[in-house]
């Protein structure tokens, strides 16, 4: 890595040319905060145990705040400096973040799926696919982890408060997360917006996740509280785990808006 690391240094040119796209580059502080809490949570054991832990957070757009808040995040639950790399392909982009950096625990460099020529542990990529054909995911996917990282791929709406995404490892999608704010959650029917490009384009009927998204949707309206969303949500999850929906986790993780489940 350390090699890596050296060719791959700010300013200069990783060792292969940045492969993708550049994304619209939107971002706002806290857009991310709900994806972060959850890496934290399902990556946590996998850094806390690897010699040489690194993050990669592809597609930081036009500013770094959610690298910075990404690193801020994962320190603070591991308690331990987790290093993590903004890769961006567009090189003002690159420029413009080296302000925030504070090497060798938070960088910025330019890259793309190659993920400049670095290993890491986890790469996060948000908002990044949606913008390309649902043909070119799984290539990506593949390409995120073919140097043994694990991949957190997803999207969520421009403030954080509903997302959506898929957790790959070795290029095959493993869960598939939805989480929302639910102080602000009208009705699950919501997720639909904000899903994965692997899945977005099958939200109709002969299809899985259609299926899901109105089974959730059934179980909510069933499932009214005067108590509040919180604990409409809790019910809801409840009510489709007795129906034999196989939801993972706990009601500790629900509690914060998360629907979890495996990839059939």
């Amino acid at each position: 890595m350390g090699q890596d690391r050296k060719n791959a240094e700010p300013g200069r040119h990783p060792l292969t040319k940045p492969v993708g796209a550049i994304t619209r580059g939107t971002t706002n502080p806290n857009r991310l905060r709900r994806v972060d809490n959850w890496i934290a949570y399902r990556c946590g054991p996998l850094l806390a145990s690897s010699p040489v832990p690194l993050v990669i957070d592809l597609g930081f757009g036009e500013t770094p705040v959610t690298v910075v808040e990404l690193h801020s995040r994962l320190t603070a639950a591991l308690q331990r400096a987790v290093p993590v790399v903004g890769l961006e392909i567009d090189p003002h982009r690159v420029a413009a973040a080296q302000a925030a950096a504070d090497p060798p625990r938070l960088e910025f460099r330019l890259g793309g799926f190659e993920l400049a020529g670095l290993r890491p542990t986890v790469v996060r990529a948000f908002n990044v696919l949606r913008q390309y054909d649902e043909s070119e995911v799984a290539d990506a996917w593949r390409a995120m982890t073919g140097t043994g990282a694990v991949l957190v791929e997803g999207t969520c709406d421009e403030l954080g408060r509903v997302a959506g995404w898929v957790y790959v490892d070795a290029g095959e999608p493993k869960t598939l997360t939805l989480s929302a704010r639910l102080s602000d959650l009208d009705h699950p029917d919501t997720f639909a917006e904000r899903l994965p490009k692997a899945l977005i384009h099958h939200n109709v009927p002969g299809h899985w996740i259609h299926e899901v998204l109105h089974r959730l949707g059934r179980a909510w309206d069933s499932s009214a509280t005067p108590f509040g969303p919180r604990q409409r949500w809790l019910a809801t999850l409840s009510r489709l785990r007795a129906e034999g929906l196989p939801i993972l986790d706990s009601p500790r993780r629900w509690r914060r808006g998360e629907l979890t489940l495996p990839w059939p």
